[in-house]
């Protein structure tokens, strides 16, 4: 599988923490927090664990930690793919 991009992250984000499928990342929201905008660190675990599925990547607890923005963890997604490839 190639990148993950925005588009493909807030999917996920709706499908694991049933926020309204409306929500779109703003070029600056990118660099808020996960928690700012709304989601939970339930939230973030299964939408890691449904990113690990899709892309046949894993994802380390750390890794997870350290994704505390949407820009982040798109870097470290994408960082392990290309590693992968």
């Amino acid at each position: 599988m190639s990148r993950l991009t925005i588009d493909a992250l807030r999917t996920i984000l709706v499908a694991c923490a049933g926020a309204d499928d409306d929500v779109e990342f703003s070029d600056e929201a990118l660099d808020v927090t996960f928690e700012e905008l709304g989601y939970d660190s339930l939230a973030l675990m299964e939408s890691a664990a449904r990113i690990e599925r899709e892309y046949g990547i894993e994802l380390s607890d750390d890794e997870i930690d350290e994704g505390l923005t949407p820009r982040r963890l798109l870097a470290i997604v994408n960082e392990n793919l290309s590693q992968a490839a």
